[in-house]
């Protein structure tokens, strides 16, 4: 007798593994129902708008970012100015050393990393965020939040809050006619006056050349030493240009090994000043005295460092980089402004020509492309700026250099010293608006 099969069971097994499926099915559903219903009312990136619903303490990706970059600059900064300061109390003398961080910065994209870095610095942060990463922004990079124009809630994103205006009377203007002024907040990297070849000295042991810093076309009050004595006023001013403007060629081709020959050499009095700004100074850019800007010269180069560190191991960094250069004249003769750009956005922003874009895709591959100039009009006159006017704005920390023309030499004692001096020397922490010099009526 054959024994009788019971199909029940298998069938039993069969509908209870379709429902165990079913349940994970429907589990795996409502999982997925749900954190799609939790992300949905999520804050947009640029703050704009969405739904204000969801979770109130979800940081945008942006802020993240942000946030990641202040730490790594903080700890980086306080290593760096820990070993600048060691070096200084023991007497040393830093040089130029080149090393393999340098060589290295030269094969990444610098100035796509700096545009991105600018789109996240730009993004809108939540109105209840916006303090916090402004504290947190000043705290890293000692910023003086007691100067700030307007609460911490209205500056929108990290841009914003670092281009930031302050409250009237911060920085008194120094009122002597015979005074120069500092146009930023930083700390003197170099100042002098000068001498022949023209050079301004970078570090200990190598310096950079003047034309190669505010181009070929500059009317830098240039002449031959051979000339000196032969050539009258106009006459000189006419061949320093005719000099200088012979080709760009012949500054950005050799650019930056170009040195001035001892054959050359400034006018008497001429004199400069490079100043470094730190993340947290204040970035706007003030008129040193009262000028005509006549023309303007921008130069798409690279987007390097300007810190102390790369100054001692960059060679001619600061012609390399990017800047805007102001030329003009003022009471005193020649004067020119070069805004230097540096990693990070590398925008430069000016108030009197706000169509001015830098650090913009390049068209060419060359790196010794022309710069753009443009003659401000009416030609011959420019713009009028007084001093304290604001000229422009920083959107990262980076570096001026000034060069101007101040009172002729004279003869005291069987040397030669000037009616000018400077007030500050290397490595003093200086203010917009604080004195650079002074000089005086004979």
């Amino acid at each position: 007798m054959n024994p009788r099969v019971s199909h029940k069971l298998p069938l039993f097994a069969r509908t209870s593994i379709f429902n165990h499926h079913h349940r994970i099915r429907s589990s795996s559903f409502f999982l997925r129902n749900l954190h799609s219903a939790t992300n949905q009312p999520r804050v947009s990136i640029n703050g704009s708008g969405s739904s204000s619903k969801g979770n109130p303490f979800l940081v945008p990706g942006a802020t993240v970012a942000t946030i990641l970059m202040l730490g790594a600059l903080h700890a980086r900064r306080m290593y760096s100015d820990k070993k600048i300061e060691e070096a200084r109390e023991s007497g040393v003398e830093l040089e130029l050393k080149p090393d393999v961080k340098a060589k290295f910065l030269r094969m990444l994209p610098l100035r796509s990393i700096s545009r991105f870095w600018g789109f996240l610095s730009s993004t809108e942060l939540p109105v209840w965020l916006r303090p916090y990463a402004h504290k947190a922004w000043a705290r890293a990079f000692h910023s003086n939040l007691e100067e700030v124009a307007f609460p911490l809630d209205q500056y929108a994103s990290i841009k914003d809050f670092f281009v930031r205006s302050l409250k009237e009377g911060c920085r008194p203007i120094d009122s002597d006619p015979h005074s120069l002024v500092s146009p930023v907040d930083g700390t003197i990297v170099r100042v002098g006056e000068l001498k022949e070849g023209v050079m301004i000295e970078q570090v200990k042991g190598f310096s950079y050349s003047v034309s190669s810093l505010l181009g070929a076309g500059s009317f830098l009050p240039l002449m031959a030493a051979k000339d000196i004595h032969e050539l009258d006023g106009s006459q000189q001013e006419n061949n320093s240009r005719s000099e200088s403007t012979k080709s760009w060629w012949r500054i950005s081709l050799a650019s930056p090994k170009l040195r001035e020959t001892s054959l050359s050499r400034p006018m008497k009095g001429l004199f400069y000043c490079v100043i470094y700004l730190r993340p947290g100074d204040y970035h706007r850019i003030h008129s040193p005295v009262d000028w005509n800007v006549l023309l303007r010269r921008h130069f798409s180069g690279r987007l390097y460092p300007v810190n102390e560190r790369a100054t001692r191991t960059i060679k001619n960094l600061y012609v390399e980089n990017e800047r805007v250069v102001l030329e003009g004249k003022w009471q005193e003769g020649y004067i020119a402004l070069a805004a230097i750009g540096a990693t990070n956005i590398g925008s430069i922003e000016l108030f009197i020509e706000p169509s001015l874009r830098t650090n913009q895709p390049r068209k060419k591959l060359l790196q010794s492309e022309a710069p753009e100039e443009r003659v401000y009009e009416p030609e011959g006159t420019g713009v009028l700026l007084k001093k304290g006017d604001e000229v422009g704005v920083f959107n990262m920390g980076s570096t001026v250099v000034l060069v101007f023309q101040a009172p002729a030499l004279k003869k005291h004692e069987d040397r030669s010293s000037s009616e000018f001096r400077f007030c500050v020397e290397k490595g003093d922490k200086i203010r917009m608006g604080e004195a650079l010099g002074r000089w005086h009526d004979l």
